[in-house]
């Protein structure tokens, strides 16, 4: 129960600053947490990113203030902390798809998102298999892009680049250089976070011959890994989206860990008969 009530103390501390400047790292230390984690696992938890789940409402409580009170456009514009009606305007159309001087008029349609808090669940219907593990320093070798870290951003982009990287030759190229058979299953590495944006690497552990001509070298670090695995599964058919939800969603809160600053990565094995499996490794302290 502890990580609920820091976790509804952190929100109680963002609810009170909505008309001021939030301050990210604030809201983690009252969660007892680091920043990223705190922002990873609100928005594996809510669906939500948490600058989203803020932005709803601020825009939430202004449409009730214009409603409800005579004030300007641009007072409620700068107590929100946009930097001009212009801006606010645009977003709070966005939002509720009307214009802030309409917000006033009777019968108009608003869209309100209500304050979160965070309870129990109790399900346990489905167990999480995990393994803790150090593991020393290798290099990777690939070929990488750059993923929009935001909602469900990943979920599309990345299953993107595989089918680009497959279409054009890239993972048969890695197969070869890596000296595996046409069927090799190869890894994911997603590292370099800045922000809303981190980089993903397909690709397999760098061959005693050096780096292959054409591709990118990734160090890794020694480090210590909570493992977690997909189970078998068909081709096809990895649950990967899934497991990510749960690690962060129901592992994390519970746990005596932390995500730690490094590598994440999704790696995937054949187990022979047409049945596949993957692991997330995630750096934990």
């Amino acid at each position: 129960m502890d990580w609920l009530d820091r976790m509804n103390s952190a929100m109680e501390y963002i609810e009170t600053h909505l008309a001021e400047t939030i301050d990210y790292d604030q809201a983690a230390k009252i969660a007892c947490c680091s920043t990223y984690h705190f922002q990873r696992m609100f928005s594996f938890i809510t669906d939500v990113p948490l600058s989203e789940y803020i932005r709803r409402r601020r825009l939430t409580l202004a449409a009730f203030e214009l409603q409800n009170r005579d004030v300007k456009v641009i007072d409620i514009a700068l107590k929100y902390g946009y930097e001009s009606p212009e801006a606010f305007s645009r977003a709070f159309k966005k939002m509720h798809g009307i214009m802030p001087t309409s917000a006033r008029d009777k019968g108009m349609l608003l869209k309100a998102y209500p304050r979160m808090s965070f309870h129990i669940s109790i399900k346990g219907d489905a167990e999480m298999n995990y393994k803790i593990e150090e593991k020393q320093a290798f290099d990777m070798f690939g070929v990488s892009t750059e993923i929009n870290a935001d909602g469900e951003s990943p979920y599309i982009e990345i299953p993107a680049f595989w089918s680009q990287c497959i279409s054009d030759g890239t993972v048969d190229r890695i197969r070869t250089a890596a000296g595996l058979g046409e069927n090799g299953q190869l890894h994911a590495v997603l590292y370099n976070r800045r922000g809303n944006v981190f980089s993903y690497m397909i690709g397999y552990y760098l061959p005693q011959s050096g780096l292959p001509e054409g591709f990118e070298k990734l160090s890794i670090p020694p480090q210590t890994y909570a493992i977690f695995s997909t189970g078998l599964y068909p081709d096809g058919q990895s649950g990967i989206h899934a497991l990510w939800k749960r690690i962060w969603g129901e592992w994390f809160p519970t746990c005596n860990y932390e995500s730690a600053n490094g590598p994440e990565f999704e790696m995937t094995y054949d187990r022979g008969n047409n049945l596949y499996e993957m692991e997330v490794w995630i750096p934990v302290v």
